[in-house]
């Protein structure tokens, strides 16, 4: 028989159970669990899953427990991002994978293939004397799944840090307010630097399993922060254009989203445009299978505007992303 294969994307948006947290996780979930429903995913990657803590357990993902309940997801295999020595998820953004193909191997990188890259800020207040190394918050993730006897899925899901500049010391009034537009730009700069550094350990993971096998059946996917043609999204493509090296051609990355109609290619609305911030990165072995992806953006809200707050949106500010492929008999 062959294998219809649904693979999903989507950002959760900070999802928690909180004492007292405005929106309720119960009301987050009469929104969102139809989106899941609706995505019908047989692989579906999940970011931005927060975890809790109850008494003498270890922290777990009991939100997105409560958000699956009842639906097939419940029942897939799963895997998540944890702490440095695995005893629980992390506290907030977990990267989740959930299968309904059982998932032979899973890892998670950080660090593994691109050391912390050293950098002496030079806005800092007090002004800083020596380098220090640069560290992103959180790993990649990356699943081997069996689809039949003969043949096997390598997926990665990602979550690249965000575009809000990360804090330099003696620069910021307040959480929202910079002091100069200098320790501002040097901000914007380490963030960049951070999600850039994410993209090229990505992609240097994908280039070991390609080095394995050219013909790998590959998939990254997650929330890029970064639009197509920005620089992260094209350190993980790889294309020959940018490598200038056709002897690469079969490890390059190619983004579904482009057999969307651009006007409808959008995954994130931010100050009333709407930009592409979600992605699902194929291999040329896997692109053959290609059927067709869809953006489900059609109730996307803008958080960005005035009063355009959770309790107004219950739902995540991102939209769930999702391509279709069917592989023939094996």
């Amino acid at each position: 028989m062959p294998i219809k294969l649904r693979i999903a994307t989507f950002n959760l948006e900070n999802l928690d159970d909180k004492p007292d947290q405005k929106p309720t996780l119960g009301e987050r979930i009469i929104l969102m669990r139809s989106q899941l429903l609706r995505l019908n995913a047989d692989i579906l990657c999940l970011q931005e899953v927060n975890g809790q803590e109850t008494p003498n357990q270890p922290r777990r993902l009991l939100a997105l427990e409560n958000l699956i309940a009842g639906t097939a997801y419940a029942g897939f295999h799963r895997v998540s991002t944890m702490t440095g020595d695995g005893s629980q998820v992390y506290d907030e953004r977990n990267l989740v994978i959930l299968s309904r193909f059982e998932i032979v191997e899973h890892q998670q990188y950080k660090h593994d293939f691109a050391a912390a890259p050293c950098y002496k800020k030079v806005t800092a207040n007090p002004e800083e004397t020596e380098a220090k190394a640069v560290t992103w918050e959180r790993p990649l993730l990356h699943a081997r799944m069996k689809l039949d006897n003969t043949r096997t899925l390598d997926l990665v899901n990602v979550h690249l840090k965000s575009r809000l500049p990360t804090t330099v010391a003696g620069q910021k009034l307040n959480n929202y307010t910079w002091k100069t537009a200098s320790g501002w730009a040097e901000g914007f700069f380490l963030s960049s630097m951070k999600r850039v550094g994410q993209a090229l350990e990505t992609r240097m993971f994908i280039d070991t399993l390609f080095d394995v096998d050219e013909d790998a059946m590959v998939v990254v996917c997650g929330d890029f922060n970064a639009d197509l043609d920005d620089v992260p999204v094209q350190a993980i493509r790889g294309d020959v254009e940018d490598t200038g090296n056709d002897k690469l051609a079969r490890r390059v990355m190619v983004p579904c989203e482009r057999t969307i109609p651009e006007p409808s290619r959008f995954s994130l609305f931010h100050h009333g445009r709407g930009v592409m911030l979600d992605h699902l990165l194929v291999s040329r072995s896997l692109l053959g299978y290609y059927k067709g992806s869809e953006i489900h953006n059609e109730l996307l809200h803008d958080e960005s505007v005035a009063f355009g707050t959770d309790v107004k949106f219950p739902e995540s500010d991102h939209a769930p992303v999702v391509a279709q492929f069917e592989l023939p008999d094996s």
